[in-house]
């Protein structure tokens, strides 16, 4: 059986995720190695708990949120599809052969191949989850020592969210993300202008947990 806890300590996907994180600083693109692997793996994981869903769900989310962005070992581009092909490999490598045939890898390969279809609505839990932890993780950390003077208005976006939450309300069903933004870094409107989509996307995800998605940005609510 596939467990959260044996992935994240797999010499091979560890060093997977390494060379995807190197392949993002070599165009100049913020982290996506393995510290976000993990916070996308327990939001996604959180999300599912705090609504009530079993823990196999939650275990299931928090390996497809981990491998997400595998693919981009090979390009960014399409990055989804082929970090799902890449993890059904290396998942395949782990599992007996009557686990290779049971519904949890489907789960896992269709979270991480849809996780960047923005235009839709995600048709899992899982897939839903795997997105929130994706898209909600806009810390300032991600940033690389060489994007401190903000050079782009996507790297001063990132600079200036210094806190992020995310809550999940069972029974209002909600969840909200809540923003510190330094806006002598960057306005609220710059941060729309570059993250509106990204916004709509959590919403679409929300609605496939049947919840809605609540935005807060220093303190003021916008969604």
């Amino acid at each position: 059986m596939l467990i959260f806890r044996d992935i994240k300590n797999n010499r091979e996907i560890l060093t997977y995720l390494k060379y995807s994180d190197d392949v993002f600083a070599g165009i100049g693109y913020k982290k996506h190695g393995i510290s976000h692997a993990m916070h996308t793996a327990q939001r996604a994981g959180f999300v599912l708990e705090k609504l009530g869903y079993t823990k196999r769900m939650q275990e299931l989310a928090k390996i497809a949120g981990y491998l997400h962005d595998v693919g981009n070992l090979v390009a960014r581009k399409d990055h989804a599809r082929s970090g799902a092909v890449i993890a059904m490999t290396l998942l395949g490598e782990l599992q007996t052969e009557e686990e290779k045939y049971n519904g949890d890898v489907y789960e896992i390969f269709n979270a991480i191949g849809s996780h960047e279809d923005k235009e839709t609505t995600p048709s899992t839990a899982i897939a839903a989850a795997v997105i929130l932890g994706d898209r909600t993780d806009v810390r300032s950390q991600r940033l690389r020592n060489d994007e401190e003077d903000y050079m782009d208005v996507h790297s001063k976006v990132i600079a200036a969210c210094q806190r992020t939450n995310l809550e999940v309300f069972k029974d209002k069903r909600n969840i909200s993300l809540w923003l510190d933004i330094d806006t002598e870094i960057c306005s609220i409107m710059e941060y729309f202008e570059i993250f509106t989509q990204r916004t709509l996307y959590c919403s679409r995800a929300c609605e496939t947990l049947k919840c809605k998605f609540s935005l807060y940005i220093n303190g003021d609510q916008f969604l």
